[in-house]
């Protein structure tokens, strides 16, 4: 191992800059205020206990024949999508054309302990799905899963496609059981009964944990040196803390779904292996006719690209197409590339198969 050397002028200049970059920083943060996201106004037009489902209103009147509803994971807040004006997967496809709605979980609390996957496919799912074809007036809708929200997505088509005309799924776990995939590596050897049993409902900031540790020095160190870079860019900072409260603004999980999603997707595999029932009645992704569209990301962390890619071996339909983004899980949405890729191809596949 070579001796560190140290360049006593290039390490005084340094010193210098980040003591004016820490200077600078107490006017900013007396002009940083409390950061808001959401981009787009919308309006709720359905509830159901703490489920709502709001339609975004984009400047113009939408050209596309059929609404997309958005269904996010449990785990996170769905603003992510829409989360501020130069970062909006929804007020880019609004400006396409497109109808856009997105189901809002909220935060469950000791009521909610006993929903299952049932509760949230067969029920608040297929209710939210029937709300939306009956606001925009048409029989069928698109449907498009993110993370979590596209496995679900994936159980609803299998089971009520009828009621859709499309699905796209975004950085969407298929096969759980990927050497690649280190989330599903800890998962898997956990006993999930005594977990839920002893806590009942999955606590927001233990998921965080989990999810933070997985890159526990990009995530708890790394970034926050970094900060000190745009300490003295109010705008900089502010995106910075966005980012931030949406990490920390995650809901508890729902205790006995939680139970459900860790036995059957990640410890039983059985989305791809079969097996898997949700109220009793069996899913098979063979079942999926309708047209697919599978967005991954090539950098994700949380659900690696040969979680997603497979499926297209397990589906039925002949119309598959799959889109690979470079970007991350989150840059999915927030990059700059995001914004330009995205939204378009997103538009374009829908176009042409929408009736």
């Amino acid at each position: 191992m070579e001796p560190i050397r140290i360049d006593p002028k290039r390490a005084l200049d340094e010193a210098l800059r980040a003591q004016q970059k820490l200077a600078a920083s107490f006017k900013t943060l007396r002009e940083v205020e409390d950061v808001d996201y959401g981009a787009t106004d919308k309006e709720a037009i359905y509830r159901e206990d703490k489920v709502v489902v709001y339609r975004y209103k984009g400047k113009g009147k939408p050209t596309a024949k059929a609404p997309i509803l958005i269904c996010y994971a449990l785990v996170n807040r769905p603003y992510m999508v829409d989360l501020q004006d130069d970062r909006s997967l929804v007020k880019n496809l609004l400006a396409l054309g497109e109808d856009v709605y997105i189901i809002d979980w909220g935060y469950p609390d000791g009521a909610d302990r006993w929903l299952t996957l049932d509760d949230y496919i067969n029920g608040y799912i297929r209710r939210c799905v029937d709300a939306v074809a009956k606001h925009a007036g048409v029989k069928k809708i698109n449907l498009l899963g993110i993370c979590q929200g596209g496995a679900f997505s994936l159980c609803f088509t299998a089971l009520h496609q009828d009621k859709l005309q499309n699905l796209i799924t975004m950085v969407t776990p298929v096969d759980f059981h990927t050497k690649e995939n280190m989330l599903s590596h800890w998962t898997r050897g956990m006993d999930v009964d005594l977990f839920v049993d002893t806590l009942g409902n999955v606590p927001a900031d233990l998921m965080n944990w989990c999810y933070l540790t997985l890159k526990p020095v990009r995530l708890n160190q790394q970034k926050y040196v970094a900060m000190l870079d745009i300490l003295d860019d109010k705008v900089e900072l502010e995106n910075f803390l966005r980012m931030e409260k949406w990490i920390f603004d995650s809901p508890d999980q729902a205790g006995e779904a939680f139970r459900q999603f860790i036995k059957d997707f990640y410890q039983g595999n059985k989305l791809i292996k079969g097996g898997l029932k949700i109220g009793g009645q069996d899913v098979s992704l063979k079942a999926i006719t309708i047209p697919v569209l599978n967005i991954f990301a090539e950098q994700d962390h949380l659900v690696p690209p040969s979680a997603s890619r497979p499926l297209g071996d397990y589906i039925g339909t002949k119309d598959y197409t799959q889109l690979a983004f470079k970007g991350g899980h989150i840059g999915i949405y927030v990059s700059g590339r995001a914004q330009r890729e995205v939204p378009p191809a997103i538009h374009e596949w829908l176009v042409k198969r929408t009736k």
